[in-house]
């Protein structure tokens, strides 16, 4: 059994019978390899050590595969990330709208910035109603501009949960009392071809909060 090179019953080893192997070089005062090769001799039973290490090195290699396996897995999910960014959409776009009270005046707010450095601002009054009309009256504009400058790949945020999730999940999972916001967006979006819409936090939708704000307070704002 002595021609068993040490890195072979290392690599064999499972952890327990490595931390038995050196609680035996402190007991028995023999060398790591000794131990080793005693410990994994008694492992090895009837079947013999040389039996052992040929299954343990099926097991190390099977065990490799599926490493390699999930690295492959996880380069082609970034290289898939990176292919998102990098095809990102052409136009983007922000909305907020706001009731004063709520229900109340509506003033709403809207961003579009284009591939070329087209930057393009709504701020206006927009009747009466309660907060959810507000968003979906400024995401209607947002879309009205982009139809009319030829917008495509267009990316949409707002921080209104209700109004995003409402467009996103369809009429079937639709709030009550939007049915028809929700259709003329819809409409406008299949004008556009390409669009995505999805929810942000207050703070990185600024622009078209101080937008939507600066409506309200100026009753003469247009976009």
């Amino acid at each position: 059994m002595d021609h068993f090179e040490f890195d072979t019953l290392a690599t064999a080893a499972f952890k327990g019978e490595r931390v038995a192997a050196r609680r035996l070089v402190a007991r028995m005062q023999v060398t790591e390899a000794q131990a080793l090769l005693q410990v994994l001799t008694l492992a090895a039973g009837a079947a013999g050590l040389a039996q052992l290490l040929h299954q343990r090195e099926q097991l190390r290699l099977r065990d490799e595969e599926r490493r390699l396996a999930r690295q492959a897995h996880a380069a082609h999910k970034l290289a898939l990330r990176k292919a998102g960014l990098q095809s990102s959409a052409a136009w983007r776009g922000w909305f907020d709208g706001s009731a004063h009270p709520n229900p109340g005046q509506i003033g709403i707010g809207a961003l579009l910035c284009g591939p070329d450095g087209q930057r393009m601002e709504i701020s206006r009054r927009a009747g009466y109603g309660n907060s959810s009309e507000a968003e979906y009256l400024a995401l209607t504009a947002l879309l009205e501009l982009a139809v009319k400058m030829g917008a495509t790949e267009l990316a949409i945020c707002g921080d209104s949960q209700v109004v995003v999730n409402d467009v996103n999940l369809g009429a079937a999972r639709g709030a009550k009392g939007l049915e028809a916001h929700r259709a003329r967006v819809v409409e406008l979006m299949a004008a556009l071809g390409q669009v995505q819409l999805r929810w942000v936090p207050r703070h990185r939708n600024g622009d078209a909060d101080r937008l939507s704000q600066q409506a309200i307070a100026s009753p003469t704002a247009a976009g």
